[in-house]
């Protein structure tokens, strides 16, 4: 009977270091989880071309910095305001400060520009004309509907003599702005992302640069009119809301964007249709 108890005292002594042996181990793998680096989800809207693709070239060097980067891709300049306003987003970048200002006045958002990133210029395209001296008398010109674009727009035609403007350094210039038109150009007002399908219907159409690239349109050689890059007032920006502005993951995300691999990236890719803006 001694025997016995000698036995089962051994395996209950046996049971107990196994126990401690197991939690022990398990304590260090807790100590581990908690030592290394806690992931830090970031949520980016941008649009398609070149916005989420700079982005996509920079999610291993924020990978390491412990921030996992969820691009998420827009075709319209809408909703990635809206959703940033709403948090869905923690930050968006596909617009420049004019239309972000325009934005936060309208709408009544109270989105902050984080930095600037690139500048992609504006211009006039064609597939009916091969220079401006062939615009017809009562030509049809589309331009964007929203008013820091359009402006735009209307600034490109009064630097050629096509119109006058009140105040031709209005970077807010409207229809209503036009004094003067002698080629009694029909100007036609639409939706930004519209602009490349209106190819075949317009005899010239203003397009923002990323979707002239989406369309195969390099703004640098195939443009009738372009915008000067030197002095631009439409650089694209990093956008954030005033309560995450100065957050790490986005300090890091601007870091990021502003390295001379995203530079090289963008001077590499895009042949001059696309220009860091730093």
């Amino acid at each position: 009977m001694k025997k016995w108890s000698i036995i089962l005292l051994s395996l209950m002594m046996i049971a107990v270091l196994a126990a401690c042996g197991n939690n022990k181990k398990s304590d260090s793998g807790a100590d581990n989880a908690a030592g290394a680096p806690r992931t830090v989800e970031l949520k980016v809207g941008a649009s398609p071309t070149p916005h989420a693709e700079i982005l996509e070239s920079i999610k291993p060097e924020l990978e390491a910095q412990g921030i996992r980067l969820q691009v998420v891709t827009f075709n319209d300049y809408v909703q990635p305001n809206q959703q940033l306003a709403d948090k869905k987003l923690d930050a968006n970048f596909f617009q420049h400060q004019p239309y972000l200002d325009t934005e936060n006045k309208e709408r009544g958002f109270n989105l902050v520009a984080v930095t600037p990133v690139h500048v992609e210029p504006f211009g006039g395209y064609s597939k009916k004309i091969k220079s401006l001296d062939e615009l017809k008398d009562g030509a049809k010109v589309a331009i964007p509907n929203d008013p820091s674009n359009g402006g735009r727009a209307l600034l490109l035609l009064a630097k050629k003599g096509l119109i006058t403007l009140k105040d031709d350094t209005n970077i807010a210039s409207t229809k209503q702005d036009i004094t003067a038109n002698p080629k009694n150009l029909e100007i036609i007002e639409l939706d930004a992302a519209m602009m490349p399908r209106q190819l075949d219907e317009a005899d010239l159409v203003f397009i923002n640069a990323n979707y002239a690239l989406e369309a195969n349109l390099n703004p640098s050689k195939d443009a009738l009119l372009i915008e000067d890059l030197q002095g631009n007032p439409y650089a694209n920006i990093l956008v954030s809301r005033e309560d995450n502005k100065d957050a790490d993951a986005i300090k890091k995300l601007a870091e990021a964007l502003h390295s001379e691999t995203v530079k090289k990236f963008i001077k590499e890719r895009y042949q001059g249709a696309v220009e860091p803006a730093f």
